[in-house]
C-alpha cells in the first residue's frame, strides 16, 4: 500500500509516536509569510506563528539567505571552538539588554535554555530549591519539566526534588479580591510565598516564571507584580530567572516583556523568537553569575551549543527587527487587535475575558459571563469552524478554565490579514452558536 492508499492521518498513526494533542487534520505542505499551505494548496493563515516563534512570518528572504550562505560555508563546530558570529550575536544581543545582562550561552531549545538557567541559579545559589506559577509551562528535559505544573506531570516518577509552586496571577478568575471586587494580587503573592516558605527546606535557589503565561493561558503578569515578585526573591536570596521564549524580542510591543516594570531579572533565557522558527535559544545573565559558576565547574557541554548557524540566523532576526521596526510594529498592531477582541467581549455572552499585550493576546470562552464555566467544547468547535475558513488558532484547555485562544501572528502581518484573520474568527463563533 503507498501512502497515496491512505490518509495522512493512517500514515501518521503507522509512523509516528504521538506526542500531544491530536494531529491538525491538514498536511500542510509549504508556508509563506503568514500563510501555510495544505496538499491542496489551501491558503491557511496562521494566527500561532508556527509555535509561537516565527516572529518575522514563514520564509522570510532573509532567514533563507543566512541560512543558505552558513550551511555553505560554516554551520557546525567542535563545542570547545568559537566563532564570528557567535560573538556577534553575544554582542548584539547583550547591546539590547540592561546592565546585569552581559553574557550569554548559546543553545538550541527553550526547554535547554531553562533548563541551563536552573542550572546555573542551583551552582551560584549553593541551593537547588525552584519555584514556578502553577500554571507554568517551561519545557521537557527533566528540570524545566520539574518546574512545569500545566501539564505532563503524572506516570513518569518523581520529578527533580524541590520544586514549589506559586499560584498563577489569573485577574479572571483568582479568589482573591478586594472590598470593592477588584483583583488583590499583592495578597495572592503574599500567600504564595507564605506557602512556599512553609513548604521550603531551606534551599530556595530560583524563581521561573514567564512575563505572560502562554500556555497556561494568556495569563499576563499585574502592573507591579513582577517588581514585587524580585523583591520577594531578593528577600529570600534567590535568583530571577525571566522566560521570555514567546515573549521576547517585540510581539509584546517592547523588545521584552519585562521593560513594562522596569525589572531586571537575574537570568533571562529566549528560545522561539530569538530563531524566528529555526531551533536557537539563550541564556543570559550578569558577569558576576557567570564568573562564580565558572569558578564551581559550570558544564553545559552539549552537541549544538555555540554552532555558527544558530548564531548568524540570531544576528539576523536582530538585524530585521530594527530595519522594519517590528517592535513598534507589534505595539501598533496589537492596539487594533486588543480593540477588536474587546468588541467579541462585548458583543458575545461566551467571550468571557480577554488579554495579553501586543502580538500575544488571548480569548477565554466560557459558557456565560456570569458563571464563568468553561466551554471546552465550544473552543474546539469554533477551531475547527476557523480552520475550515482558512484561519489556524491553537487553543488552550487547563482544568478549571475555559477554552483560551491563543493569538499570536508574525510580526509582520499585514493589518489586511489581522482584521481578516479575527472576522474568521467571529464568523466561527456565530456558526457555532448558531448550530
Amino acid at each position: 500500500m503507498t501512502f497515496r492508499d491512505m490518509t495522512f492521518q493512517d500514515e501518521a498513526d503507522r509512523l509516528l509516536i504521538r506526542y500531544g494533542p491530536s494531529f491538525s487534520p491538514r498536511l500542510i505542505e509549504r508556508a509563506e509569510g503568514a500563510y501555510v499551505y495544505d496538499s491542496e494548496g489551501t491558503p491557511i493563515l496562521d494566527f500561532t506563528s508556527g509555535q509561537m516563534s516565527s516572529i518575522l512570518g514563514h520564509a522570510h528572504p532573509d532567514i533563507v539567505a543566512t541560512v543558505s550562505s552558513a550551511v555553505a560555508s560554516l554551520d557546525h563546530l567542535f563545542s570547545g571552538m568559537l566563532s564570528a558570529p557567535v560573538l556577534g550575536l553575544a554582542d548584539r544581543l547583550t547591546a539590547t539588554l540592561p546592565d546585569g545582562l552581559d553574557k550569554a550561552l548559546l543553545l538550541s531549545t527553550g526547554a535547554e535554555s531553562n533548563e541551563a538557567a536552573i542550572k546555573l541559579a542551583k551552582l551560584f545559589t549553593g541551593r537547588y530549591e525552584i519555584v514556578s506559577f502553577d500554571r507554568s509551562w517551561h519545557g521537557m528535559t527533566q528540570g524545566a519539566a520539574s518546574a512545569t505544573f500545566s501539564a505532563g506531570r503524572r506516570g513518569y516518577g518523581p520529578p527533580t526534588p524541590g520544586n514549589l509552586a506559586l499560584p498563577t496571577p489569573n485577574a479572571y478568575r483568582s479568589p482573591f479580591r478586594n472590598g470593592d471586587g477588584s483583583y488583590d494580587w499583592e495578597a495572592e503573592l503574599a500567600y504564595g510565598f507564605a506557602l512556599v516558605d512553609q513548604q521550603s527546606a531551606g534551599s530556595l535557589a530560583a524563581c521561573v516564571v514567564e512575563p505572560i503565561l502562554s500556555s497556561g493561558g494568556i495569563i499576563d503578569l499585574p502592573p507591579g507584580y513582577l517588581r514585587r515578585l524580585k523583591e520577594m526573591c531578593e528577600e529570600r536570596g534567590m535568583l530571577l530567572i525571566l522566560d521570555e521564549a514567546q515573549t521576547g524580542l517585540g510581539r509584546t510591543g517592547t523588545m521584552y516583556a519585562f521593560e513594562r516594570d522596569g525589572v531586571t531579572p537575574d537570568l533571562l533565557t529566549l528560545s522561539k523568537t530569538l530563531g524566528a522558527g529555526l531551533p536557537v535559544a539563550a541564556v543570559v545573565t550578569s558577569a558576576e553569575i557567570e564568573q562564580v559558576c565558572h569558578e564551581r565547574g559550570f558544564l553545559f557541554y552539549t552537541t549544538h551549543v555555540s554552532d555558527p548557524l544558530a548564531a548568524a540566523v540570531g544576528l539576523t532576526v536582530l538585524d530585521v527587527i530594527e530595519r522594519e521596526g517590528l517592535v513598534e510594529r507589534a505595539a501598533r498592531l496589537g492596539e487594533q487587535l486588543t480593540g477588536r477582541l474587546l468588541a467579541l467581549r462585548d458583543t458575545y455572552d461566551v467571550v468571557g475575558d480577554v488579554r495579553g499585550r501586543g502580538l500575544l493576546q488571548g480569548v477565554e470562552l466560557v459558557q456565560d459571563k456570569v458563571s464563568k464555566a468553561p466551554a471546552d467544547a465550544l473552543g474546539n468547535a469554533v477551531t475547527a469552524a476557523c480552520l475550515d475558513r482558512g484561519l489556524h488558532m491553537n487553543i488552550v484547555q487547563l482544568p478549571g478554565m475555559g477554552g483560551i485562544f491563543r493569538i499570536a501572528p508574525p510580526l509582520t502581518i499585514s493589518e489586511d490579514d489581522l482584521h481578516g484573520g479575527v472576522d474568521i474568527l467571529e464568523a466561527s463563533l456565530k456558526e457555532v452558536l448558531d448550530r
